[in-house]
């Protein structure tokens, strides 16, 4: 098999030749690096692209966007007033330091924005797709709807949000819905064919299962439709702890689901994960990147890589990481290594 056919087969719960072995992009690796290649080459990964344009925002925002010093300002132009950001870079980091958002009310002037469908723009999708060839499997990356109200206002006056005016969050998040769907039934239909979604997070780690049941599982089970619809892959990205959600995963409809952390950095046991989604949505990850593959020495990875072929594998189950975007070559070479066992446990299942 090539890795595209190997990782759509575990995508689509059946057993391919061996469990692949998916680092999730190229991390902190250049892409034109030899050691880019090589993981290309021996390796199963998911590469990401880009969406090609932004169906929540929509095109011909009246934004304006100042330098000042070491602070981005962006300033959007509304019927009922500005609405002002701050993100600031510093030499250690780079985050925003003052949001869109902070009252219920400050909502009304997002919805009150003129709002203009964009047209999907395929060229990035088909430039990777290109590049990569059979060689590993291309996602447009994507946020859901939750996404609005996750990036207008900081955490805790997400959280607050919620708590204070739900049917502001509720509209936010039915009006993004609404546009995502739109735009995502366009792009299925002029080829773009799999989808990486994320956001679900925001209400699994920080508003409890009642909020992601009607900001996520509801919304996204549309989307997850009309991909499904279109024989399109959806490709579902949620960190932190996520076992007492397994029965919402399967509601939405996800084909996959990445990382699945293990303690302590999540809650996944990999081995109730597959008996309880096994057949039905297909297991991805479970390696951190950073404190597993790039920390360790291929004597301590062994084992714990073997463990979880054990658990998950044959069919429905890509063996990655944690989906960081921040590993290096020392992980890479790991991933890389990761391969021989995987084919060596093949030959044992078969």
């Amino acid at each position: 098999m090539t890795s595209r056919e190997r990782l759509l087969t575990a995508i689509h719960n059946d057993t391919p030749d061996r469990v692949p072995v998916g680092p999730f992009d190229l991390g902190r690796l250049p892409r034109d690096s030899a050691i880019a290649r090589d993981l290309i080459r021996i390796t199963d990964p998911f590469i990401q692209c880009g969406l090609g344009g932004d169906p929540v925002w929509g095109q011909n925002c009246p934004t304006e966007r100042i330098q000042d010093g070491r602070d981005r300002i962006t300033i959007v132009r509304t019927p009922l007033g500005d609405m002002r950001s701050v993100w600031r870079s510093t030499d250690v980091a780079s985050a925003t330091v003052e949001y869109f958002c902070s009252t219920p009310e400050d909502a009304e002037k997002w919805l009150s924005i003129p709002y203009t469908p964009p047209e999907p723009d395929l060229a990035d999708f088909y430039r990777v797709k290109q590049e990569i060839g059979e060689e590993g499997l291309v996602l447009a990356g994507m946020g859901d709807a939750i996404c609005l109200p996750a990036s207008l206002y900081s955490p805790e006056d997400f959280c607050l949000l919620w708590l204070d005016a739900p049917d502001v969050m509720r509209r936010l998040v039915q009006t993004a819905a609404n546009r995502i769907n739109a735009y995502i039934e366009r792009a299925c239909s002029l080829g773009m064919d799999a989808f990486r979604i994320v956001g679900g997070e925001y209400a699994s780690v920080q508003l409890g299962p009642r909020a992601f049941q009607e900001l996520v599982v509801e919304p996204d089970r549309e989307l997850c439709d009309i991909m499904r619809r279109h024989g399109a892959v959806a490709y579902y990205h949620n960190h932190g702890p996520v076992t007492r959600f397994y029965d919402q995963f399967v509601d939405i409809g996800m084909h996959a689901l990445d990382p699945m952390e293990a303690p302590p950095w999540g809650d996944c046991n990999l081995e109730e994960a597959k008996q309880k989604l096994g057949g039905k949505v297909c297991l991805v990850g479970n390696l951190d990147d950073m404190e597993i593959m790039e920390s360790l020495e291929w004597s301590e990875i062994e084992p714990v890589a073997s463990e979880r072929l054990l658990q998950a594998g044959p069919d429905g189950f890509v063996l990655g990481g944690t989906a960081s975007g921040t590993y290096g070559e020392h992980a890479a070479q790991m991933f890389m290594k990761l391969v021989p066992l995987a084919e060596a446990l093949a030959s044992r299942w078969n």
